[in-house]
């Protein structure tokens, strides 16, 4: 019997699955992150070692653009105004200032310690970080180093001028020999200061000094004229480059680091001593130094966003300024600034937790007394608007961070005058209470060291790199000899 053929049952139709348009992601190699973890390169756009170079250069070598002029005439205005005031209160006397019994400080020492504390950035950015290989720090340590000292220079003008006969001061604050054998008196906090300002201003120069010398001497080797080879060759100290040359730079950066870093702390922390040392309520406690010190570095990290953002604008720098740096920068403002809000609460506590009814009544009166005004514009400012900077979006909008930085140092002020203010104006009788009401010589004292402070920062971009150079270029992919566009690969 033949062998019948089998009957052939057709089957469901079975389509293929689309292929999606991406091509297939590659394997991982052992130890890279996914391409969504990756974080934003310092340098964006692969730019070259020349390129950055003439990005940073050319700001100082080609003539300035036409709103610097207008600003610096402005600038240098407001300056002269602050200068013309302290020579009628040098001619006249303190009394031309709102001070009063029992308010005997009030804006000067305000000033003085809110000048202090926007100082403090440059040296964290510089000194801490670089200890902590943040290489992030490399496109903004310039500008907050020039910032420091020229913060320290505003500051500085303050508490000589706030004793009314400035004359007498070399007397009373320098071991000078003299007729009257009148001494320092080295148990006050404020001779404490003297020394602390002085030699925090004195490393910061040099720390922002060295860091300025590769980029000097590539000043001078760009330079066409003849003046300006000569002086950037002055200052350059005859850097070439050599071996030799970077071992040492690097050996006298990491030291004025290591100086510079008990800096950060030491010198706000006897700004505070001026106050926590006394016996007066409100100021006599043991969470001064590192409440100072914590708003210090929040009020000057809004102060480097203030003029980072809009220089970064101007001269069109994304590429090197990065929204990452005004992102990491908002996070440390979002830590100090939560460090700040903490003591505000540790103080009322201890007042209440301490018994005393004067300290009690001190805080109870900073925030529902006269100046109530002014402790809720603190704590608006200080403790509210720094936590806008949870939401990423926040803090990658160039435009918020800029308002939100100013915001912070609006607080930062207001928090100095509340401290200062509130703690004096009603002594321990009544009869002795008063309210203190800044004069037009206040206002404008304060307002003509903006100006000094922002003249210095204008003829500093006109003339310095306002970004490091050599710096950044350490930190991009050519610099690294094992990278495959680094070594003899790299592009130049």
């Amino acid at each position: 019997m033949a062998a019948t053929a089998p009957i052939a049952v057709p089957g469901p139709v079975v389509k293929p699955l689309p292929q999606p348009h991406a091509p297939k992601p590659a394997a991982l190699k052992v130890g890279e992150a996914p391409r969504e973890l990756e974080r934003q390169p310092l340098v964006l756009n692969n730019r070259s070692i020349g390129w950055i170079t003439d990005a940073i250069a050319g700001i100082c070598e080609k003539p300035m653009p036409k709103w610097w002029w207008p600003a610096f005439i402005v600038s240098a205005g407001i300056m002269s105004m602050m200068f013309a005031l302290i020579t009628y209160l040098i001619s006249t006397g303190v009394g031309v200032w709102g001070l009063n019994q029992p308010a005997g400080w009030a804006w000067d020492i305000t000033n003085f310690v809110f000048w202090i504390g926007i100082g403090h950035a440059g040296t964290l950015i510089s000194a801490v970080l670089f200890l902590f290989r943040q290489k992030w720090r490399t496109s903004i340590n310039r500008s907050a180093e020039a910032m420091t000292l020229f913060a320290v220079a505003c500051a500085g003008i303050f508490p000589v001028v706030h004793v009314g006969r400035i004359w007498f001061a070399p007397i009373f604050l320098a071991p000078i020999p003299n007729a009257n054998t009148v001494w320092p008196q080295f148990k006050s906090p404020l001779l404490w200061d003297v020394f602390a300002i002085s030699t925090y201003g004195t490393v910061s120069l040099l720390f922002w000094y060295t860091g300025l010398v590769p980029d000097l001497a590539t000043l001078r080797d760009r330079a066409t004229g003849k003046i300006r080879k000569i002086a950037y060759g002055f200052f350059a100290l005859g850097w070439t480059g050599s071996n030799r040359h970077w071992s040492n730079y690097e050996k006298a950066y990491l030291i004025l680091a290591g100086l510079s870093t008990p800096l950060v702390l030491s010198v706000h922390s006897i700004v505070s001593f001026d106050f926590a040392v006394s016996v007066v309520p409100g100021w006599h406690t043991t969470i001064f130094p590192p409440y100072f010190v914590a708003g210090a570095i929040f009020s000057g990290f809004g102060m480097v966003l203030t003029l980072l953002i809009p220089l970064r604008a101007l001269f069109k720098l994304h590429d090197i300024v990065t929204t990452r740096h005004l992102e990491l920068m908002c996070k440390v403002i979002l830590a100090t600034g939560s460090i700040v809000g903490y003591a505000y609460g540790m103080e009322f506590f201890i007042a209440w937790y301490g018994g005393s009814p004067y300290e009690l009544y001190a805080f109870k009166n900073r925030a529902f007394g006269p100046y109530w005004w002014a402790y809720w514009t603190m704590i608006s400012c200080n403790v509210i608007s720094p936590h806008f900077f949870w939401f990423q979006k926040l803090r990658t909008s160039a435009l918020f961070v800029w308002c939100a930085s100013i915001v912070v140092n609006i607080g930062m002020w207001f928090e100095r005058f509340v401290i200062i203010v509130t703690s004096l104006h009603q002594d321990y009788l009544p009869s002795s209470w008063g309210y203190f009401t800044p004069s037009w010589v206040d206002v404008f004292t304060f307002v003509g060291s903006f100006g000094l402070f922002m003249t210095l920062f204008l003829l500093f971009i006109r003339f310095l790199p306002a970004i490091a150079i050599s710096e950044v270029k350490g930190v991009t992919p050519q610099a690294d000899p094992h990278h495959p566009l680094g070594g003899a690969k790299g592009h130049h």
